[in-house]
């Protein structure tokens, strides 16, 4: 059964006159003449009474139209939810991003991503790089911010940005007057480290092992704000992005002698259908990164 014919019907049976249905779906009356006697063939029965001058539903007519209609009107909202989609006033996007990123970039990317696209509804998994890149590769995200330190084949990435790691300590360390700091000089220190599968955490353990010594990690957690915290208190020293410890004049960061940076960008699957808000947010990432370069440059 065609879906034309059920709007024909529709039409015809709304003004009770082939004609006059014909010139308003733009189409030639036998067009739709025809269109009414296939569907009555294919349901055996009459639909309208030709009797008179006016086309004029039986009874049958009558609960087809009834029918057909609540089929017809659901159509046309779902199609008007799909433009919604299409034009970017409706859609829901699933977003990966490690804490540490989480703390101090996102919130200004999604931020001005909104003002753009206030209708899009972003959906935020904070969790470490190493997980988001897993639940990317599943198809359960539609986007992560992820470290570049080691490809997947199974992702593209677009790079945003490098960050530099640095120590950081208590403001009344007796370190924290040093402008650079080798990890050698930190053996007997007590760390806290992201938790175990977190990129940073593994860097700061390979880099220690080049130094010949295993670092005392008297505790591991992802919560920027709980390891910031401990540091002030004097509980042990720790390894954040520099951007982060610039946020509070009682702990101070210190590059380390031998620079350790962060690459990372925005990730998804490879072959895998993006949305067309995931194709917003792509767009928008690439936009800032470009922005970003002219102001460099």
């Amino acid at each position: 059964m065609d879906l034309r014919h059920l709007e024909y019907f529709q039409m015809v049976a709304k003004l009770n006159n082939v004609t006059r249905a014909a010139e308003q779906l733009y189409v030639s009356q036998s067009t739709v003449t025809l269109a009414i006697q296939k569907l009555e063939e294919e349901l055996g029965l009459q639909l309208f009474d030709r009797s008179q001058k006016q086309f004029l539903l039986t009874t049958e007519g009558h609960v087809f139209l009834q029918g057909i209609s609540d089929i017809l009107n659901k159509l046309q909202d779902t199609i008007s939810e799909m433009h919604k989609y299409c034009q970017l006033q409706k859609g829901t996007l699933n977003v990966g991003v490690p804490p540490m990123i989480g703390s101090f970039l996102f919130p200004e990317i999604l931020a001005s991503f909104k003002i753009y696209y206030p209708n899009l509804q972003l959906s935020i998994l904070e969790e470490g790089s190493v997980t988001i890149r897993h639940l990317l590769e599943k198809g359960e995200l539609d986007l992560g911010i992820v470290n570049l330190y080691q490809p997947s084949p199974m992702l593209e990435t677009l790079k945003m940005a490098r960050e530099q790691f640095a120590v950081c300590l208590p403001a009344n360390h007796p370190l924290a007057e040093n402008t650079v700091i080798s990890l050698d000089q930190l053996r007997d220190e007590s760390f806290i480290l992201f938790k175990e599968g977190a990129y940073n955490r593994d860097l700061i353990l390979r880099e220690c092992k080049k130094y010949g010594f295993t670092p005392n990690i008297i505790l591991s957690s992802d919560q920027i704000e709980t390891i910031r915290s401990l540091v002030i208190k004097g509980i042990g020293i720790s390894f954040l992005i520099e951007k982060i410890t610039r946020k509070n004049k009682e702990c101070v960061s210190i590059p380390l002698s031998t620079p350790l940076y962060l690459d990372f960008g925005l990730a998804w699957k490879k072959d895998k259908y993006l949305s067309k808000a995931a194709q917003a947010f792509m767009s928008f990432i690439t936009e800032l990164n470009c922005l970003s370069k002219s102001a460099v440059e």
